[in-house]
């Protein structure tokens, strides 16, 4: 494993998180709903609400992770800590989407960090 195929997995995983919330959403909204401009903003609540927090969440985490596996890969400095690295990264992110989407907030919590400190190493490493 290297840590592109990490990122491969990572934005498999941001998939099936999409599917998740798309699911979710119909159960609590209109189809019509989800298939219009969605002009009059209406939410969801619970776990599907949770769902779609963690996926913009996500999101803004491949916008970090993904340049910097990028760059590393691109200036050939990956090596032993980068790869732990996002392994770390990927592993954290695993836990924090069910943590989050059952409301599990202090592990949650620890997950997220686990994951945010992982990619501020990759980002070092780049230096």
């Amino acid at each position: 494993m290297t840590e592109i195929t990490i990122l491969i997995a990572y934005g498999l995983l941001v998939m099936i998180t999409i599917l998740l919330q798309v699911l979710g959403a119909m159960t609590q909204l209109s189809m019509g709903y989800l298939m219009s401009a969605r002009d009059d903003n209406r939410g969801t609540t619970g776990m599907v609400a949770r769902i779609e927090r963690a996926l913009n969440n996500s999101v803004v985490a491949m916008t970090l992770f993904a340049p910097a596996v990028l760059i590393l890969v691109v200036l050939d400095k990956t090596n032993a800590t980068t790869l732990l690295s996002a392994q770390v990264f990927m592993i954290a992110r695993i836990i924090y989407l069910p943590v989050y989407a059952v409301g599990v907030p202090a592990v949650r919590t620890l997950a997220w960090l686990a994951g945010f400190l992982a990619t501020a190493v990759l980002y070092f490493q780049a230096l």
